[in-house]
């Protein structure tokens, strides 16, 4: 082939080659278009964020004569980051005037609807909440009337980002005005990105600067929104055409409002604050609808650095950032001269604390979020934005907070113990409902790590010894309260296992005791014989029947507690000697609303009843013994006699652990301290963990324990001294409830003595 025919060959085929490689490329970046434009509507148009489920505290119900004292609700209104006011109230804030207050509520949309702004008058009477009076709406008489609830953590999608969505009429036209003048002036007139912006981002990049500048409000949102933090310029230019097609499909307004909702303004922890809605509440604690000037030209300030402009960390810098925000406003015309004077001489107004970040009550809402679990997927739970209301009452969380923190350190002190060495956890429920008020998972209050309250799972000593004792009770005609057990020494022989021989603590034998006396002051061996006369495994049964959901090992030294529960499990073992003979779940959750409001679930009450009336009443006849004179007598340094408390004092062996649980007309409540490493801390139940008990219920004004005598009780006078019927002229006598028929009828030898002094027993005066 001659050379001109091969030129020919040559000229045809090059531009061919050219066609094929532009056409080829323009395919490429077609189908690259191609790809954008479906990812950008596919995730603008479906569900955007990934929203935390967001727990609140129980509401606050306020009604005449209520039990409340000045200085709780004010300590509940500081909890909700109320504010004092002075002639002007607004949502969120109050007047105090002496033992009356004046308060404005925050408006909020409860499970049964919304409730707008209240202005409410109380006025307290010592520890009574007198008068109740709506000044918003006279006429409406609806009682109770609820403050809005504390916001107390939220269950955070895996990156843990957090948002409060608004919508952009909710938000003060200033802050868009400000918004557009600062970060984005030519935003409702360019197409998703500034000519001007990329031609100094590119000749930074040819000057060997980085990627930088450039970026609309557009970018800025594909930025944040669709694409990684790198900065390299495929990503700029992918940013660029992202938000073209972002204009391309939806509205400024559309594009605006994402904006709003996704820009990143702080970081609380391991929490990312994103979003103007959010952003308000974390530094004025208010609605972004009610943000002043002063305060939207300093979170329109953060936008350019929030770490480095944040105003707790660095309040100079954010008040000078802010006042250059509210300078360049002036000069886009957005505020007026006399604006600019009076908001750059406002203080920075931020609040001294960030509201609860993952959670203020990590302890609680690990509760919360195990017992969803059941009922929801843990994916809905981190990212569909439920509302879960709980039970938790704020004042008896932050008074057991206070009371195992204090007294832990006041114990490490007095007894010379290395400090921070002691730990402990704490369970308050409410004893006719099962609802838990409160739950402290360990020393550390705000620390999210292990939850002494559900996971510690310690023994548990003495406090199995009600069981026992109800299990004999159940049984009228064989055991009373007044049926003398054997409290001598005991060897129990088991094949494949030691000899076992329980010991009293005092180191002493006792020999014939009541049975109400024997429980008052905890005899191991009496309760250890009484157990093993009823069979270990019926007693084990009858705890998996009190509310233990997992079987527990049936050997003589289980009557004594040696197996290990939780103090959670032990809430729930004493819940239905509390209530009256009926087995209530445990529960921290009263309603779940969907992210609009609406009502998907509420948490009923769940009653079943496991005691008869009868051997639940006597039984707890028998731990009010234990308070009144016997192991937990101490208790009378913290409460009064006259609240007929009744509870259990728990040890173990070589004092590693010390427990109290008890409970009050209103109130159960389980105390545990110890050592995580386990080693002995040299503390009974009563030293240590009573203590803790005694302190807190002191401060909840507990409700005396009053329950209500069954139809089939009768009340006898008994002589202790051999478990005989008696009168109350017999020396020591006893007035004590029995099961109908199972009254002794024989006569003890002292009611034919010459009668005595009259005593009228402390039981005589609870049934009278």
């Amino acid at each position: 082939m001659n050379k001109q025919i091969v030129n020919k060959i040559q000229h045809f085929v090059t531009p061919i080659r050219l066609r094929i490689f532009f056409l080829s490329l323009a395919l490429l970046l077609a189908g690259f278009f191609l790809y954008l434009d479906i990812a950008v509507r596919a995730q603008f148009e479906g569900k955007r964020w990934a929203l935390p489920a967001r727990v609140y505290a129980r509401p606050l119900e306020l009604y005449p004569g209520m039990k409340l004292r000045p200085e709780q609700l004010l300590l509940e209104l500081s909890m909700l980051g109320y504010r004092s006011a002075g002639s002007q109230l607004e949502p969120g804030s109050y007047r105090q005037s002496d033992a009356s207050f004046t308060i404005m509520t925050r408006p909020f949309i409860f499970w049964d609807g919304a409730q707008g702004a209240l202005e409410l008058h109380a006025e307290f009477e010592a520890d009574r909440l007198r008068n109740l009076q709506n000044l918003t709406n006279p006429g409406n008489t609806a009682i109770p009337v609820r403050l809005d609830p504390q916001y107390i953590g939220g269950i955070y999608p895996a990156h843990n980002e957090d948002r409060v969505l608004v919508r952009l009429t909710e938000v003060p036209p200033l802050l868009i005005q400000g918004l557009i003048a600062i970060e984005d002036r030519k935003f409702y007139s360019h197409h998703g990105i500034d000519p001007r912006g990329i031609a100094r981002a590119v000749l930074s990049i040819l000057r060997g600067g980085g990627v930088q500048g450039g970026s609309t409000v557009t970018q800025q949102l594909v930025k944040n929104f669709f694409l990684t933090p790198e900065r390299t310029l495929r990503r700029k230019i992918t940013e660029i055409l992202m938000a073209q097609l972002l204009e391309l499909h939806y509205s400024k307004e559309e594009i605006l409002e994402a904006y709003l909702n996704e820009i990143y303004l702080g970081q609380d922890g391991n929490r990312a604050i994103h979003g103007f809605g959010l952003a308000s509440l974390f530094y004025f604690n208010r609605p972004v609808s009610r943000l002043g000037l002063n305060e939207i030209a300093l979170l329109t300030g953060l936008i350019k650095g929030p770490s480095y402009y944040d105003p707790r960390r660095h309040p100079a810098r954010a008040l000078s950032r802010r006042n250059l925000v509210l300078q360049e406003m002036t000069q886009q015309q957005v505020i007026t001269q006399q604006q600019l004077i009076s908001a750059r001489s406002a203080p920075l107004d931020v609040v001294d604390h960030a509201p609860v970040g993952t959670s203020i009550y990590p302890a609680f809402v690990e509760l919360v979020h195990r017992q969803l679990r059941s009922d929801y997927r843990e994916t809905d739970l981190r990212s569909e934005g439920l509302l879960i209301f709980t039970t938790l009452d704020p004042l008896a969380q932050f008074t057991a907070e206070r009371a195992l923190t204090s007294r832990l350190g006041q114990l490490e002190k007095s007894r010379k113990i290395v400090p921070n060495a002691l730990d402990g956890a704490v369970v308050v429920t409410h004893s006719q409902n099962g609802e838990v008020q409160a739950l402290v998972g360990g020393r550390d209050t705000r620390y999210e790590g292990f939850n002494r309250a559900l996971d510690a799972q310690r023994p548990i000593g003495s406090l199995l010894k009600p069981v026992i004792y109800l299990s004999a009770l159940e049984q009228p005609y064989a055991y009373t309260l007044a049926t003398l057990l054997d409290d001598s020494p005991l060897v129990w022989r088991e094949r494949g296992a030691p000899d076992w021989e329980p010991r009293n603590y005092d180191k002493t034998f006792h020999g014939k005791v009541p049975l109400y006396s024997a429980l008052a002051n905890s005899y191991n061996v009496s309760a250890a014989r009484l157990g093993l006369s009823l069979g270990v495994r019926k007693v084990m049964d009858n705890v998996q029947r009190l509310g233990i959901d997992r079987n527990l090992n049936a050997f003589a030294s289980s009557l004594l507690g040696a197996d290990g529960l939780s103090p959670f499990e032990v809430a729930q073992l004493y819940q239905p000697l509390a209530s009256g003979g009926f087995r209530l779940p445990l529960r921290s959750i009263r309603e779940v609303l969907t992210a609009d409001g609406q009502p998907l679930q509420r948490f009923s009450l769940s009653v079943q009843q496991v005691i008869d009336p009868g051997p639940a009443f006597l039984t707890t006849a028998a731990l009010q013994y234990v308070v009144r004179e016997g192991t937990a007598d101490g208790l009378s340094r913290y409460l009064p006699p006259d609240l007929q408390i009744a509870g259990k004092t728990g040890t173990t062996n070589d004092l590693r652990d010390s427990w109290f649980a008890g409970y009050t007309g209103d109130r159960l409540a389980v105390v545990w301290i110890g050592r995580d490493d386990n080693q002995p801390i040299n503390m009974t139940g009563a030293s240590g963990a009573m203590t803790v008990w005694g302190d807190m219920m002191a401060k909840l004004d507990p409700e005396p324990l009053q329950p209500p005598q069954p139809d089939n009780i009768e009340l006898a006078w008994t002589d202790p001294a051999n478990g005989l019927k008696a009168d109350e002229n017999c020396q020591n006598a006893k007035l004590l409830p029995f099961i109908r028929g199972s009254v002794p009828t024989e006569t003890s030898p002292c009611v034919s003595q010459a009668p005595s002094e009259p005593i009228k027993s402390w039981f005589k005066r609870l049934f009278e």
